[in-house]
Protein backbone atom coordinates (compact mmCIF):
# COMPACT_ATOMS: atom_id res chain seq x y z
CA UNK A 1 0.00 0.00 0.00
CA UNK A 2 2.64 2.60 1.11
CA UNK A 3 5.13 1.55 -1.86
CA UNK A 4 2.79 1.82 -4.13
CA UNK A 5 1.68 5.45 -2.94
CA UNK A 6 5.55 6.27 -2.95
CA UNK A 7 5.65 5.43 -6.39
CA UNK A 8 3.32 7.25 -7.82
CA UNK A 9 4.69 10.37 -5.60
CA UNK A 10 8.08 9.50 -7.16
CA UNK A 11 6.65 10.00 -10.74
CA UNK A 12 4.71 13.01 -9.52
CA UNK A 13 7.72 14.91 -8.51
CA UNK A 14 10.09 14.08 -11.40
CA UNK A 15 7.30 16.31 -13.40
CA UNK A 16 6.90 19.34 -11.12
CA UNK A 17 9.95 22.00 -10.39
CA UNK A 18 11.28 21.70 -6.96
CA UNK A 19 10.48 26.09 -7.08
CA UNK A 20 7.30 25.28 -7.73
CA UNK A 21 6.04 22.80 -4.82
CA UNK A 22 8.64 25.35 -2.85
CA UNK A 23 5.90 28.19 -3.55
CA UNK A 24 3.31 25.61 -1.71
CA UNK A 25 5.87 25.03 0.98
CA UNK A 26 5.07 21.47 -0.23
CA UNK A 27 7.93 18.47 0.39
CA UNK A 28 6.90 15.03 0.41
CA UNK A 29 7.24 12.94 3.31
CA UNK A 30 9.87 9.48 3.12
CA UNK A 31 9.21 5.75 3.49
CA UNK A 32 10.97 5.40 6.60
CA UNK A 33 9.53 8.57 8.52
CA UNK A 34 5.93 8.11 7.50
CA UNK A 35 5.85 4.26 8.93
CA UNK A 36 7.79 6.07 12.21
CA UNK A 37 5.20 8.50 12.77
CA UNK A 38 2.77 5.93 12.25
CA UNK A 39 3.97 3.34 14.69
CA UNK A 40 3.19 6.33 17.21
CA UNK A 41 0.24 6.36 17.44
CA UNK A 42 -2.03 3.68 19.75
CA UNK A 43 -4.59 2.31 17.80
CA UNK A 44 -7.87 1.34 19.62
CA UNK A 45 -9.09 -1.68 17.97
CA UNK A 46 -12.51 -1.77 19.72
CA UNK A 47 -13.70 1.05 17.68
CA UNK A 48 -16.00 0.07 15.02
CA UNK A 49 -15.11 2.69 12.78
CA UNK A 50 -11.76 4.92 12.64
CA UNK A 51 -11.79 8.51 11.26
CA UNK A 52 -8.52 9.96 10.41
CA UNK A 53 -7.74 13.75 9.08
CA UNK A 54 -4.96 14.08 6.99
CA UNK A 55 -4.88 17.52 5.68
CA UNK A 56 -2.49 19.01 3.32
CA UNK A 57 -2.57 15.25 1.99
CA UNK A 58 0.13 15.62 -1.09
CA UNK A 59 -0.11 12.47 -2.40
CA UNK A 60 -1.43 10.33 0.41
CA UNK A 61 1.79 8.93 1.77
CA UNK A 62 0.81 9.30 5.43
CA UNK A 63 -2.59 8.46 4.74
CA UNK A 64 -1.17 5.06 3.58
CA UNK A 65 1.06 4.70 6.19
CA UNK A 66 -1.47 4.72 8.91
CA UNK A 67 -3.48 2.84 6.97
CA UNK A 68 -1.11 -0.14 6.44
CA UNK A 69 -0.14 0.21 10.20
CA UNK A 70 -3.95 -0.46 11.31
CA UNK A 71 -4.70 -2.90 9.00
CA UNK A 72 -1.46 -4.48 9.87
CA UNK A 73 -2.79 -4.44 13.57
CA UNK A 74 -5.71 -6.92 12.92
CA UNK A 75 -8.38 -4.09 12.43
CA UNK A 76 -11.34 -5.31 10.93
CA UNK A 77 -13.86 -2.23 11.24
CA UNK A 78 -14.53 0.92 8.61
CA UNK A 79 -11.50 3.38 7.97
CA UNK A 80 -12.79 6.76 6.99
CA UNK A 81 -10.01 9.20 5.69
CA UNK A 82 -10.87 12.84 5.33
CA UNK A 83 -7.50 14.46 3.17
CA UNK A 84 -7.67 17.78 2.46
CA UNK A 85 -5.02 18.91 -0.93
CA UNK A 86 -5.33 22.70 -2.44
CA UNK A 87 -3.02 22.10 -5.09
CA UNK A 88 -4.67 20.75 -8.36
CA UNK A 89 -1.39 19.31 -9.51
CA UNK A 90 -1.15 16.45 -6.92
CA UNK A 91 -4.87 15.91 -6.54
CA UNK A 92 -5.22 13.35 -9.24
CA UNK A 93 -2.53 11.40 -7.55
CA UNK A 94 -3.66 11.62 -4.20
CA UNK A 95 -7.18 10.57 -5.31
CA UNK A 96 -5.61 7.81 -7.39
CA UNK A 97 -3.40 6.62 -4.69
CA UNK A 98 -6.60 6.63 -2.15
CA UNK A 99 -8.85 4.62 -4.70
CA UNK A 100 -5.66 2.33 -4.76
CA UNK A 101 -5.85 1.88 -0.54
CA UNK A 102 -9.69 1.79 -0.61
CA UNK A 103 -9.66 -1.72 -3.40
CA UNK A 104 -10.36 -4.45 -1.12
CA UNK A 105 -9.95 -2.98 1.76
CA UNK A 106 -12.14 -1.64 4.40
CA UNK A 107 -11.50 2.00 3.85
CA UNK A 108 -13.28 5.11 2.36
CA UNK A 109 -12.25 8.26 1.85
CA UNK A 110 -12.99 11.90 1.10
CA UNK A 111 -10.80 14.42 -0.71
CA UNK A 112 -11.39 18.02 0.21
CA UNK A 113 -10.08 20.34 -2.62
CA UNK A 114 -9.78 23.65 -0.89
CA UNK A 115 -8.10 26.10 1.44
CA UNK A 116 -8.02 24.24 4.75
CA UNK A 117 -7.55 26.99 7.27
CA UNK A 118 -10.06 29.14 5.23
CA UNK A 119 -12.66 26.02 5.00
CA UNK A 120 -15.94 26.44 7.18
CA UNK A 121 -16.79 22.76 6.08
CA UNK A 122 -18.54 21.00 9.33
CA UNK A 123 -16.92 17.96 10.01
CA UNK A 124 -17.25 15.30 12.97
CA UNK A 125 -14.40 15.01 14.69
CA UNK A 126 -11.60 12.73 14.11
CA UNK A 127 -10.53 10.01 16.16
CA UNK A 128 -6.28 10.16 14.93
CA UNK A 129 -4.81 13.05 12.33
CA UNK A 130 -1.49 13.02 10.61
CA UNK A 131 0.13 15.54 9.08
CA UNK A 132 3.36 17.42 7.46
CA UNK A 133 1.89 20.78 7.21
CA UNK A 134 2.88 23.25 4.14
CA UNK A 135 6.28 25.25 5.83
CA UNK A 136 5.58 28.74 4.29
CA UNK A 137 5.98 32.18 6.11
CA UNK A 138 2.11 33.79 4.55
CA UNK A 139 2.21 37.94 5.76
CA UNK A 140 -0.35 38.58 8.99
CA UNK A 141 -3.53 40.07 6.91
CA UNK A 142 -3.63 36.68 4.85
CA UNK A 143 -6.95 35.09 4.84
CA UNK A 144 -5.52 32.46 6.42
CA UNK A 145 -3.93 34.80 9.12
CA UNK A 146 -7.12 36.70 10.01
CA UNK A 147 -9.26 33.54 10.16
CA UNK A 148 -7.18 32.27 13.20
CA UNK A 149 -6.32 35.58 15.03
CA UNK A 150 -6.25 33.70 18.39
CA UNK A 151 -2.59 31.61 17.48
CA UNK A 152 -1.07 34.46 15.29
CA UNK A 153 1.27 36.71 16.17
CA UNK A 154 2.61 38.79 13.47
CA UNK A 155 2.98 37.39 10.16
CA UNK A 156 2.68 33.61 10.61
CA UNK A 157 3.47 30.01 9.28
CA UNK A 158 1.31 27.83 7.54
CA UNK A 159 2.63 24.87 9.45
CA UNK A 160 1.22 26.08 12.93
CA UNK A 161 -1.99 27.26 11.66
CA UNK A 162 -2.82 23.99 10.22
CA UNK A 163 -1.81 22.43 13.39
CA UNK A 164 -3.84 24.53 15.79
CA UNK A 165 -6.88 23.84 13.40
CA UNK A 166 -5.98 20.19 13.63
CA UNK A 167 -5.95 19.88 17.29
CA UNK A 168 -9.51 21.60 17.49
CA UNK A 169 -10.54 19.07 15.29
CA UNK A 170 -9.70 16.66 17.44
CA UNK A 171 -11.86 14.38 19.49
CA UNK A 172 -10.81 14.49 23.08
CA UNK A 173 -8.44 11.68 24.20
CA UNK A 174 -7.39 11.06 20.94
CA UNK A 175 -3.33 11.32 18.92
CA UNK A 176 -2.23 13.68 16.28
CA UNK A 177 1.07 13.01 14.75
CA UNK A 178 2.93 15.78 13.16
CA UNK A 179 6.10 16.96 11.64
CA UNK A 180 6.96 20.14 11.99
CA UNK A 181 10.18 22.63 12.30
CA UNK A 182 11.21 22.91 15.79
CA UNK A 183 11.00 26.74 15.73
CA UNK A 184 7.66 26.64 17.60
CA UNK A 185 9.47 25.74 20.55
CA UNK A 186 10.08 28.44 21.89
CA UNK A 187 9.88 33.07 21.38
CA UNK A 188 7.39 35.19 21.57
CA UNK A 189 6.18 35.06 17.78
CA UNK A 190 4.62 31.27 18.93
CA UNK A 191 3.67 32.32 22.33
CA UNK A 192 -0.29 32.85 21.29
CA UNK A 193 0.33 29.00 19.71
CA UNK A 194 1.85 27.29 22.21
CA UNK A 195 -0.59 28.42 24.97
CA UNK A 196 -3.46 27.26 22.58
CA UNK A 197 -1.66 24.13 22.22
CA UNK A 198 -0.97 23.31 25.99
CA UNK A 199 -4.23 24.55 26.63
CA UNK A 200 -5.77 21.64 24.24
CA UNK A 201 -3.26 19.20 24.59
CA UNK A 202 -0.08 17.48 26.31
CA UNK A 203 3.10 16.34 24.55
CA UNK A 204 3.59 12.24 24.88
CA UNK A 205 6.54 11.94 22.22
CA UNK A 206 9.00 13.93 20.42
CA UNK A 207 11.19 12.61 17.88
CA UNK A 208 14.44 14.74 17.00
CA UNK A 209 16.32 14.41 13.64
CA UNK A 210 20.46 15.00 14.79
CA UNK A 211 21.23 15.95 10.86
CA UNK A 212 18.67 18.54 8.94
CA UNK A 213 19.30 17.58 5.26
CA UNK A 214 17.95 13.92 5.75
CA UNK A 215 14.52 13.91 6.55
CA UNK A 216 12.69 14.92 3.09
CA UNK A 217 15.21 12.91 0.92
CA UNK A 218 16.36 14.77 -1.54
CA UNK A 219 14.50 18.23 -1.00
CA UNK A 220 17.54 19.66 0.84
CA UNK A 221 15.67 21.15 3.59
CA UNK A 222 17.97 22.99 6.41
CA UNK A 223 15.07 23.69 8.69
CA UNK A 224 15.45 21.53 12.09
CA UNK A 225 12.62 19.28 11.80
CA UNK A 226 11.02 16.97 14.53
CA UNK A 227 8.04 14.77 15.37
CA UNK A 228 5.45 15.44 17.43
CA UNK A 229 2.72 13.11 19.15
CA UNK A 230 -0.17 15.06 21.24
CA UNK A 231 -3.12 13.52 23.11
CA UNK A 232 -6.00 16.01 23.05
CA UNK A 233 -7.39 16.64 26.75
CA UNK A 234 -9.42 19.70 26.93
CA UNK A 235 -11.23 18.79 30.69
CA UNK A 236 -9.23 21.22 33.31
CA UNK A 237 -7.81 20.55 35.50
CA UNK A 238 -5.27 18.90 33.01
CA UNK A 239 -4.31 15.34 33.27
CA UNK A 240 -0.65 16.13 32.56
CA UNK A 241 1.55 12.55 32.20
CA UNK A 242 4.95 12.30 34.28
CA UNK A 243 7.10 11.38 31.56
CA UNK A 244 7.32 12.42 27.31
CA UNK A 245 9.12 10.00 25.49
CA UNK A 246 12.35 11.39 23.41
CA UNK A 247 14.11 9.39 20.50
CA UNK A 248 16.34 10.76 18.15
CA UNK A 249 18.15 9.51 15.75
CA UNK A 250 20.85 10.36 13.19
CA UNK A 251 20.15 8.16 9.88
CA UNK A 252 17.15 8.91 8.11
CA UNK A 253 16.17 4.74 8.76
CA UNK A 254 15.58 5.35 12.09
CA UNK A 255 17.91 1.99 12.79
CA UNK A 256 20.16 3.75 15.68
CA UNK A 257 17.21 5.07 17.40
CA UNK A 258 17.63 6.03 20.86
CA UNK A 259 15.29 6.77 23.51
CA UNK A 260 15.11 9.02 26.92
CA UNK A 261 12.40 9.64 29.05
CA UNK A 262 12.38 13.18 30.68
CA UNK A 263 9.63 13.93 33.31
CA UNK A 264 7.07 16.34 31.76
CA UNK A 265 7.86 19.82 33.82
CA UNK A 266 11.31 19.68 32.75
CA UNK A 267 9.85 19.28 28.71
CA UNK A 268 7.24 22.06 28.93
CA UNK A 269 8.05 25.03 30.86
CA UNK A 270 6.01 27.12 33.20
CA UNK A 271 5.97 30.07 30.30
CA UNK A 272 5.12 26.97 27.81
CA UNK A 273 8.75 26.94 25.89
CA UNK A 274 9.33 23.59 24.79
CA UNK A 275 13.35 21.60 25.99
CA UNK A 276 13.84 19.42 24.23
CA UNK A 277 16.09 17.49 26.11
CA UNK A 278 18.16 14.02 24.20
CA UNK A 279 20.16 12.64 27.44
CA UNK A 280 20.22 12.92 31.15
CA UNK A 281 23.15 15.78 31.14
CA UNK A 282 20.58 18.20 29.28
CA UNK A 283 18.29 16.96 31.66
CA UNK A 284 20.52 17.84 34.80
CA UNK A 285 21.46 21.18 33.13
CA UNK A 286 17.97 22.40 33.19
CA UNK A 287 17.33 21.25 36.98
CA UNK A 288 20.49 22.58 37.76
CA UNK A 289 19.57 26.30 35.87
CA UNK A 290 15.92 25.93 37.53
CA UNK A 291 17.48 26.57 40.99
CA UNK A 292 17.67 30.21 40.22
CA UNK A 293 14.52 31.63 40.70
CA UNK A 294 14.63 35.40 38.67
CA UNK A 295 15.71 36.72 35.47
CA UNK A 296 17.12 39.53 33.63
CA UNK A 297 13.76 41.28 33.12
CA UNK A 298 13.10 40.43 36.66
CA UNK A 299 16.41 42.31 38.20
CA UNK A 300 16.09 45.00 35.31
CA UNK A 301 18.92 43.81 33.52
CA UNK A 302 17.35 42.96 30.37
CA UNK A 303 18.71 42.10 27.03
CA UNK A 304 18.66 44.32 24.24
CA UNK A 305 19.35 44.23 20.41
CA UNK A 306 22.30 46.34 18.89
CA UNK A 307 20.48 49.75 17.29
CA UNK A 308 22.21 50.35 14.21
CA UNK A 309 21.04 48.24 10.45
CA UNK A 310 23.59 49.61 8.09
CA UNK A 311 21.26 49.87 5.17
CA UNK A 312 19.06 52.43 7.01
CA UNK A 313 22.15 53.89 8.75
CA UNK A 314 24.81 54.52 6.40
CA UNK A 315 24.56 58.36 6.04
CA UNK A 316 26.09 58.39 9.60
CA UNK A 317 28.91 55.45 9.44
CA UNK A 318 32.46 56.63 9.67
CA UNK A 319 35.52 54.24 9.22
CA UNK A 320 37.98 57.19 10.69
CA UNK A 321 37.35 59.28 13.79
CA UNK A 322 36.67 63.15 14.12
CA UNK A 323 35.60 65.40 16.75
CA UNK A 324 32.27 64.41 15.90
CA UNK A 325 32.34 60.27 15.92
CA UNK A 326 31.55 57.75 18.87
CA UNK A 327 32.20 54.21 18.94
CA UNK A 328 30.14 51.31 17.00
CA UNK A 329 30.56 48.38 18.79
CA UNK A 330 30.33 45.17 15.82
CA UNK A 331 30.11 41.14 16.87
CA UNK A 332 33.94 41.40 15.29
CA UNK A 333 35.51 43.69 18.27
CA UNK A 334 34.21 41.02 20.72
CA UNK A 335 37.75 39.02 21.31
CA UNK A 336 38.64 36.98 24.36
CA UNK A 337 35.93 38.10 26.55
CA UNK A 338 36.57 41.79 25.96
CA UNK A 339 35.38 44.10 23.44
CA UNK A 340 38.75 45.67 21.61
CA UNK A 341 37.93 48.70 19.69
CA UNK A 342 38.81 49.90 17.91
CA UNK A 343 40.44 47.46 15.32
CA UNK A 344 40.53 49.52 11.89
CA UNK A 345 37.51 48.00 10.95
CA UNK A 346 35.50 49.93 8.61
CA UNK A 347 32.87 51.58 9.46
CA UNK A 348 33.56 51.74 13.65
CA UNK A 349 32.91 55.00 14.19
CA UNK A 350 29.28 56.65 14.19
CA UNK A 351 28.44 60.67 13.65
CA UNK A 352 25.47 61.67 14.80
CA UNK A 353 23.79 63.35 17.08
CA UNK A 354 20.16 61.52 17.17
CA UNK A 355 18.91 59.80 20.45
CA UNK A 356 17.51 56.61 18.82
CA UNK A 357 21.20 55.70 17.48
CA UNK A 358 23.33 56.45 20.41
CA UNK A 359 23.09 54.55 24.08
CA UNK A 360 24.93 56.10 27.29
CA UNK A 361 29.05 54.88 27.10
CA UNK A 362 28.31 52.63 30.00
CA UNK A 363 29.69 49.51 31.52
CA UNK A 364 27.64 46.53 29.13
CA UNK A 365 28.41 42.96 28.04
CA UNK A 366 27.83 41.92 24.24
CA UNK A 367 26.94 39.00 23.18
CA UNK A 368 26.84 38.07 19.25
CA UNK A 369 23.58 37.45 17.60
CA UNK A 370 24.36 35.20 14.86
CA UNK A 371 27.09 32.73 15.16
CA UNK A 372 27.24 29.88 12.59
CA UNK A 373 25.80 26.09 12.96
CA UNK A 374 29.56 24.33 13.40
CA UNK A 375 30.57 26.72 16.14
CA UNK A 376 30.84 25.17 19.65
CA UNK A 377 29.49 27.77 21.54
CA UNK A 378 25.78 29.59 20.79
CA UNK A 379 26.50 32.37 23.06
CA UNK A 380 29.79 34.65 22.46
CA UNK A 381 30.28 37.67 24.69
CA UNK A 382 32.65 40.37 25.35
CA UNK A 383 32.47 42.66 28.26
CA UNK A 384 33.04 46.32 27.82
CA UNK A 385 33.88 48.82 30.77
CA UNK A 386 32.98 52.60 30.25
CA UNK A 387 36.64 53.16 31.72
CA UNK A 388 38.54 51.62 28.42
CA UNK A 389 36.98 54.93 26.78
CA UNK A 390 36.04 57.58 28.83
CA UNK A 391 36.52 60.26 26.86
CA UNK A 392 33.24 59.57 24.80
CA UNK A 393 30.13 60.25 26.20
CA UNK A 394 28.05 57.88 23.65
CA UNK A 395 28.50 55.21 21.84
CA UNK A 396 26.43 53.00 19.95
CA UNK A 397 25.38 49.60 19.17
CA UNK A 398 25.87 47.17 15.46
CA UNK A 399 22.40 45.24 15.03
CA UNK A 400 24.12 41.94 15.29
CA UNK A 401 24.99 42.21 18.51
CA UNK A 402 23.13 42.22 21.90
CA UNK A 403 23.94 44.04 25.19
CA UNK A 404 23.06 44.13 28.46
CA UNK A 405 23.87 47.67 29.87
CA UNK A 406 25.49 46.83 33.71
CA UNK A 407 25.56 49.67 36.31
CA UNK A 408 29.30 48.39 37.97
CA UNK A 409 32.15 46.30 36.37
CA UNK A 410 31.07 43.92 38.89
CA UNK A 411 27.86 43.25 37.07
CA UNK A 412 28.94 43.01 33.98
CA UNK A 413 31.83 40.44 35.15
CA UNK A 414 28.91 38.28 36.98
CA UNK A 415 27.02 37.96 33.93
CA UNK A 416 30.22 37.19 31.74
CA UNK A 417 30.38 34.17 34.03
CA UNK A 418 26.65 32.83 33.29
CA UNK A 419 26.47 33.54 29.31
CA UNK A 420 30.35 32.31 28.94
CA UNK A 421 29.51 29.23 31.03
CA UNK A 422 29.62 25.61 30.05
CA UNK A 423 25.78 25.11 31.62
CA UNK A 424 23.98 28.47 30.19
CA UNK A 425 25.19 27.73 26.65
CA UNK A 426 24.15 23.94 26.93
CA UNK A 427 20.90 25.60 28.25
CA UNK A 428 20.40 28.01 25.41
CA UNK A 429 21.36 25.22 23.06
CA UNK A 430 18.72 23.05 24.15
CA UNK A 431 15.96 25.85 24.31
CA UNK A 432 16.62 27.13 20.90
CA UNK A 433 17.74 25.61 17.85
CA UNK A 434 18.28 28.67 15.54
CA UNK A 435 21.67 29.99 15.33
CA UNK A 436 20.32 33.32 16.38
CA UNK A 437 20.45 34.48 19.77
CA UNK A 438 16.85 36.00 20.78
CA UNK A 439 17.53 38.84 23.77
CA UNK A 440 13.67 38.07 24.36
CA UNK A 441 14.25 33.98 25.11
CA UNK A 442 17.66 35.32 26.75
CA UNK A 443 15.66 37.44 28.81
CA UNK A 444 13.42 34.68 30.17
CA UNK A 445 16.36 32.41 31.55
CA UNK A 446 16.42 31.46 34.86
CA UNK A 447 19.50 33.47 36.51
CA UNK A 448 20.59 34.50 40.37
CA UNK A 449 19.55 37.69 42.42
CA UNK A 450 21.54 40.85 41.76
CA UNK A 451 24.19 40.61 44.33
CA UNK A 452 24.73 37.29 43.71
CA UNK A 453 25.65 38.10 39.71
CA UNK A 454 27.97 40.65 41.47
CA UNK A 455 29.51 38.11 43.61
CA UNK A 456 30.20 36.25 40.95
CA UNK A 457 31.76 39.01 38.81
CA UNK A 458 33.79 40.12 41.54
CA UNK A 459 35.47 36.67 41.32
CA UNK A 460 36.39 36.67 38.19
CA UNK A 461 37.96 40.13 38.28
CA UNK A 462 41.57 39.58 37.59
CA UNK A 463 41.15 36.31 36.70
CA UNK A 464 41.23 34.99 32.06
CA UNK A 465 38.20 35.47 30.87
CA UNK A 466 37.82 31.32 30.19
CA UNK A 467 34.57 29.06 29.78
CA UNK A 468 36.38 27.09 32.91
CA UNK A 469 36.79 29.57 35.40
CA UNK A 470 33.03 30.50 34.37
CA UNK A 471 32.39 26.57 35.31
CA UNK A 472 34.59 26.98 38.67
CA UNK A 473 32.87 30.36 39.75
CA UNK A 474 29.58 29.36 38.88
CA UNK A 475 29.64 25.48 40.42
CA UNK A 476 30.07 26.96 43.69
CA UNK A 477 26.49 28.70 43.45
CA UNK A 478 24.40 25.77 42.11
CA UNK A 479 25.50 23.51 45.35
Amino acid sequence: MLERTLQSTKAFVETIPKAERKAYGQFFTTQKTARFMASLFQIDLSLPQIRILDAGAGTGVLSAALAEKILQLGYTGKIHFVCYESDKNVLPVLISNLKAMSHGNNITFEVCHENYLTSHKREDLFDYIIGNPPYKKIGKSAPEALNMPHVCYGAPNLYFLFWAKALASLKDGMELVYIVPRSWTSGAYFAKFRDYLFEHSTISHIHLFDSRNKVFGEDNILQETMIVKLRKCSEHPKLIPDEVVITSSSNSDFSDLRTFSVPYHIVVANNHYVFLVKDEYEAQTLKQISHFNHTLASIACPMKTGLIVDYRTRAVLRSQPSDNTFPLLYSQHIQNGRVEWPIGKADEYICTDRPGLLQENANYLIVKRLTAKEERRRLQCGIYLQSDHTEFKFLSTHNKVNFIQCDTPELAYGLYVLLNSTLYDTYYRILNGSTQVNSNEINQMPVPDLPTIKAMGAQLMGKELTESNCNKILEQWLN
